[in-house]
């Protein structure tokens, strides 16, 4: 699933709002607020939202034996 019907509201990614500098977004609706906030007026926009960096694999503790099927 690429969108979850469930979404946290978050001024960050709302429809109404716009990034004006690192914490805080200018709303349309209540004027400068914090990027963490939410109001009633929230309207999600898929494309304001930026999905968190996978994982890295650590390979440093593998060994040859870990990958054996004896």
């Amino acid at each position: 699933m690429l969108f979850q019907k469930k979404i946290e509201p978050r001024c960050t990614y709302c429809a109404k709002g716009a990034p004006l500098t690192d914490g805080q977004i200018l709303c349309a609706r209540r004027g400068v607020v914090a990027a963490g906030g939410s109001c009633s007026g929230f309207r999600y926009d898929p494309l304001k939202r930026t999905p968190p960096k996978p994982a890295t694999l650590d390979t440093s503790r593998l060994k040859d034996e870990d990958f054996r099927l004896d």
